[in-house]
């Protein structure tokens, strides 16, 4: 009986660690360079073993992007509780952004909306974060920096078509990402802007 409890033991230890062990190959390479062989080499086990705690590697990619979009809104949570006002925020959020950008490779990102398992949790928190981000607008509007006649749900319908063109068109291997904010998001944000917000925003761009 001790003997199958070590086993069990053993495999959750392992469980706890692939998925970072997978993130770190995802997040360098791309998904689709990534083979389970991979994970288990970088993790010195068979490809048996990933295999019989995953049963494909969209189950392995799931966890890890639950995980790293986790992360992620944790180092912003904790990256914004400082922030006194809108604009405060958005810096931020591009500050994180660009470094999150340059950390990894792009393939990871476009990539993973391939897998439908993956995909579906990722609509469903673009829509919560969708949702939340009208609350921030009025907040910007209550402290002047955004306009109070534009029809914002329009707004965030832009923003998203945005991202998805710069992704899909990978924008990103012709221009670099802060070019790709300057001239494509803060320029569109621009039109959102009160006179103080637009301050705000060229005063955040050439600081």
């Amino acid at each position: 009986m001790q003997e199958i409890k070590d086993i069990s033991d053993y495999k959750l230890n392992l469980k706890a660690r692939i998925p970072d062990v997978a993130m770190q190959l995802f997040t360098e390479r791309g998904i689709s360079a990534v083979r389970m062989d991979d994970v288990a080499q970088a993790m010195s086990i068979s490809k048996r073993t990933i295999y019989e705690l995953y049963d494909k590697k969209e189950d392995l990619l799931f966890e890890v992007v639950v995980k790293h979009f986790k992360q992620r809104m944790d180092r912003m949570e904790q990256a914004v509780s400082h922030c006194t006002n809108v604009m405060e925020i958005l810096l931020e959020v591009y500050h994180m952004k660009v470094s999150d950008f340059k950390k990894n490779n792009p393939l990871f990102f476009t990539e993973m909306v391939k897998y439908p398992q993956v995909k579906k949790f990722l609509d469903e928190q673009n829509n919560l974060m969708r949702d939340s981000s009208y609350g921030f607008i009025q907040r910007g509007v209550e402290e002047g920096y955004f306009r109070a006649d534009l029809n914002y749900q329009m707004a965030v319908l832009q923003f998203d078509a945005m991202g998805e063109y710069i992704m899909q068109k990978e924008l990103y291997r012709q221009y670099s990402i802060e070019d790709i904010f300057r001239n494509l998001v803060f320029v569109s944000l621009r039109g959102l802007c009160t006179d103080k917000g637009i301050k705000a925003i060229d005063e955040m761009l050439f600081q």
